[in-house]
């Protein structure tokens, strides 16, 4: 057993054993519980995890971490089935079920265990997006349950509040239950349109891994990882072998590639502008080309394709004075006639600013038709406060500098929006 006893190195490896393992064992518990009973499911797994917490800055990390995780799950599993009155009559049903789960960990060859939890957890994909969910309500349940998300990181994903998105997760829960969803897979032409949704939802957890929304880090490489991991296990299915999910993953490959120049060793932010291309990752920048181009076949271009095309421009240029800002602008223009997203408007008046200067740069953000989607959104002041900057007004850019630090939560956001404001008032 390896000790540790430094507790925020305990907390990192929690948090990310809670990335790499909570949706894993939340699928194969409830592959053998049932859907009715996704709720105990994730409950029992994060106990487990708060468990680990507690325990193993003492105790030391065990040699093999998922083991532990999956029977002190059990245990506590068990231990509501005998207390809790919902569950009253129904512990004979459960208790040997959650027992199978444990044995079946414990003794069966590796390769078959993890074959079974991936099978489990492509299963949980598609019942996340079940048809009678509407649309962010299954991205928010596969978020929630496969990746591990809490309600804060939904809520930032789809510029919401905590509220709203746990309201959404006990309703979609009730409705798995009430409808009695089985884990069994339905036909293809039933699987087929989940598909887009479980992209969606994985889209989002790469998000969240490229640029947080909260914690100390600015970066999360493990989700990254496992949103990829997730979109590779989609793609070897038959059903998920698309153009879209190839899209998917070359964008992810082609973001990944440059995670590494995002921030110097002091974990502060770099700028496309200031980053060190050599720290650029040339292997996967490759990976994500191939995968651009395996999503070349069929006649829809989805979303993902143009951004990946966008991220191919970025990783292409030599360097930042030879991106090639034209193209880059054509694509955000499609995106936006595709996505009509605030957040993609956002992103394509900052390409403006490159070829057209700063103040039409700010005429796009006056013309996004959904200013207040981004009323609460710190990087739309961020980049409203650069641009007054470049255009030599710093009252206006000091103006939108200190909203930006009002709603800024990582630190190393918050550090350079504190540089650039004493820029305003220097």
């Amino acid at each position: 057993m390896e000790v540790i006893s430094n507790s925020p190195e305990i907390t990192r490896l929690i948090d990310h054993l809670f990335r790499r393992e909570s949706g894993r064992l939340v699928a194969i518990l409830t592959r053998r519980l049932g859907v009715a009973h996704l709720h105990l499911a994730e409950d029992v797994v994060q106990d487990a995890l708060v468990k680990a917490m507690q325990t193993w800055p003492f105790t030391g990390v065990p040699q093999n971490p998922s083991a532990w995780l999956l029977q002190t799950a059990r245990n506590r599993a068990l231990d509501q089935t005998r207390r809790n009155t919902v569950w009253f009559g129904k512990q004979s049903e459960l208790a040997p079920l959650v027992e199978d789960c444990l044995q079946t960990a414990l003794t069966v060859p590796l390769p078959q265990f993890e074959d079974e939890i991936r099978d489990s957890q492509l299963r949980m994909m598609f019942v996340c997006c079940h048809p009678g969910l509407p649309p962010e309500t299954q991205v928010a349940l596969t978020l929630k349950t496969l990746c591990g998300f809490g309600e804060r990181e939904i809520a930032a994903a789809f510029l919401s509040n905590e509220a709203a998105i746990m309201k959404r997760l006990v309703r979609a829960r009730q409705y798995l239950r009430e409808q009695a969803v089985s884990l069994e897979l339905p036909s293809v032409e039933s699987l087929a349109p989940r598909v887009d949704i479980v992209l969606q939802a994985l889209y989002q957890l790469f998000n969240e891994g490229y640029k947080a929304s909260h914690g100390s880090s600015l970066l999360r490489a493990d989700l990254c990882a496992e949103s990829t991991r997730l979109t590779e296990l989609l793609l070897a299915h038959p059903l998920g072998d698309q153009p879209a999910t190839h899209a998917l993953l070359a964008l992810m490959h082609l973001g990944a590639a440059r995670l590494d120049a995002r921030a110097d060793d002091g974990g502060n932010v770099l700028l496309l502008a200031e980053q060190d291309r050599s720290r650029w990752n040339q292997a996967q920048i490759q990976t994500g080309l191939r995968h651009l181009a395996n999503s070349g076949r069929g006649s829809h271009i989805s979303r993902y394709h143009l951004e990946a095309g966008i991220a191919a421009c970025h990783c292409l240029a030599p360097n930042f004075a030879s991106t090639d800002w034209l193209q880059i602008i054509t694509l955000y223009d499609l995106l936006l006639q595709q996505a009509g997203s605030p957040v993609v408007a956002l992103n394509r008046a900052v390409a403006i600013a490159q070829v057209k200067g700063p103040r039409a740069a700010l005429t796009a953000l006056d013309e996004i038709d959904d200013q207040k989607a981004l009323a609460n959104y710190h990087l739309y002041y961020a980049v409203a406060g650069q641009l007054w900057l470049d255009a030599a007004e710093p009252d206006n850019a000091a103006l939108n500098f200190r909203r930006a630090l009002e709603l800024a939560a990582l630190p190393a956001e918050r550090l350079l929006l504190e540089k650039r404001l004493s820029q305003c008032e220097g």
